[in-house]
């Protein structure tokens, strides 16, 4: 699969083209619906295995005390909980998202697991991060560069903000291998929107979900995007036979 190309003036919204300048607003307009039940949703969604993704993306980071991290489309606040503990007090980490729904939800959550006074909260475009030149350690983005309408330029500002010798940890939905990929497909657009008609009481939402994972860039795609960002030493790791890969990368 290609990466998405913004020079024409669309972009992909699932399977739809659409002006690159709505997009942000209809991805917004998907997690302002499932918020509330976002995390429900990844459980059925996943069997529980986003839960293991995400912990081996953590383990990845090796995160030292101190460290400075950016939990970027960190949403409802799971791994930014967990990077939190980690660095412990002298460190610090931003929970960012493009949308306010999901930072609430995330929000209430690290508030109920007292995580407090070594995290902070940011609304933000990946495109345009409004940190300085490299004051991050790691940067990890958990199942959120899908929905960006610019990737490139996500990365490049990722790239930007980043420490010399850092990393950043990209874990995201991708191409399965030929053998799961007929029973995947079933599911992702057979029974996926049906469970979101009936725990979420949202179908197109859930549909959309299906199809943008289907748009982006396969595994050897994003590793190139990432080169030409800047990154260096850069490496995947298929998880569930490619129906996830952690991809990363370092500023040298």
């Amino acid at each position: 699969m290609s990466k998405s190309d913004t020079s024409s003036g669309t972009t992909h919204f699932g399977y739809k083209e659409v002006p690159v300048d709505t997009k942000a607003d209809l991805v917004r307009g998907v997690f302002d619906s499932v918020a509330t039940r976002y995390d429900i949703m990844n459980d059925l969604m996943s069997a529980g295995m986003h839960r293991l993704w995400k912990r081996h993306t953590i383990e990845q980071a090796g995160l030292r005390a101190g460290h400075c991290v950016l939990d970027l489309a960190g949403g409802t606040g799971d791994l930014a909980r967990a990077f939190a503990r980690r660095v412990g007090a002298t460190g610090h980490v931003v929970l960012a998202d493009i949308n306010a729904a999901m930072l609430e939800q995330g929000r209430r959550r690290l508030v109920d697991a007292g995580v407090a006074g070594n995290l902070s909260i940011a609304q933000v475009d990946a495109q345009n991060l409004p940190f300085a030149d490299g004051c991050f350690d790691r940067i990890a983005i958990a199942f959120g560069l899908r929905n960006v309408t610019d990737k490139a330029a996500a990365l490049r500002s990722m790239y930007r903000v980043l420490k010399p010798g850092g990393k950043l940890l990209i874990l995201e939905f991708s191409t399965p291998v030929d053998a799961i990929r007929p029973v995947y497909d079933l599911y992702s657009f057979q029974v996926l929107p049906v469970i979101g008609k009936y725990i979420a009481d949202d179908e197109d939402s859930y549909r959309y979900l299906a199809e943008s994972i289907r748009v982006h860039p396969d595994q050897e795609t994003l590793l190139g995007m990432m080169q030409e960002a800047g990154f260096e030493r850069c490496t995947y790791r298929n998880l569930a036979g490619g129906i996830v890969a952690l991809h990363a990368g370092y500023r040298i």
